[in-house]
């Protein structure tokens, strides 16, 4: 009879995100792994089979958490559209709430890495740049709808810029640049979206 397993698979996932998500792929040894999850290379291999495997759990794992919260944020709930983009916006490059700054986002940070190189890791993250272009597109369409935003306002193109717009702002962030700095670059995106449609007559 197999022996049962003595620690919680999806806790052990969780903390090795949290890791990967600190140094990076590259960074990140085998043996920092079974450090962190408190494993020896034989149980972490027979678990997870290799660095690369888990790695893709941790990346599955932060995305589905993320964009949990990002549908949160993102629901209007009858609030204008340009206060959802903005406080979205500024959450996505404020200092998490355990207070260590400069972490930047899991996703960007994984394609920055690991670029093109990495078949598996690419579909994920283009997969999770696509559900951003999506929540984005259905603000701005209700925005639109609603007349707080130009009725000629041309959703993809506008799409495209914040969404650049937000990768720049995590890259800073995790180079640690001035918050301030990065809340004048938000108020300036959302300026750029123009005046709300003229009132019915």
């Amino acid at each position: 009879m197999a022996r049962p397993r003595q620690f919680d698979e999806q806790d052990a996932v969780t903390r090795a995100t949290e890791l990967f998500w600190r140094r990076g792929y590259n960074a990140t040894s085998v043996r920092d792994l079974g450090a962190e999850l408190e494993l020896t290379p034989s149980s972490l291999y027979r678990t997870f089979t290799d660095k690369h495997t888990l790695f893709l759990r941790a990346l599955d794992h932060y995305r589905a958490t993320d964009s949990a919260e990002a549908e949160r944020r993102l629901d209007a709930d009858g609030r204008p559209v340009r206060d959802v983009l903005r406080d979205w916006m500024l959450w996505l490059v404020s200092c998490p709430s355990d207070g260590e700054p400069g972490r930047g986002c899991f996703v960007v940070n994984t394609a920055t890495e690991l670029g093109t190189t990495d078949v598996q890791v690419r579909r994920r993250t283009e997969a999770a740049f696509e559900v951003t272009r999506q929540a984005m597109r259905s603000l701005l369409h209700q925005g639109r709808r609603a007349g707080e935003l130009p009725a000629d306002l041309d959703i993809d193109a506008t799409v495209e810029l914040l969404f650049t717009t937000l990768l720049g702002l995590r890259v800073r962030e995790r180079a640690g640049h001035d918050p301030a700095r990065l809340a004048t670059a938000i108020d300036a995106a959302i300026r750029a979206l123009g005046p709300a449609s003229a009132p019915p007559s």
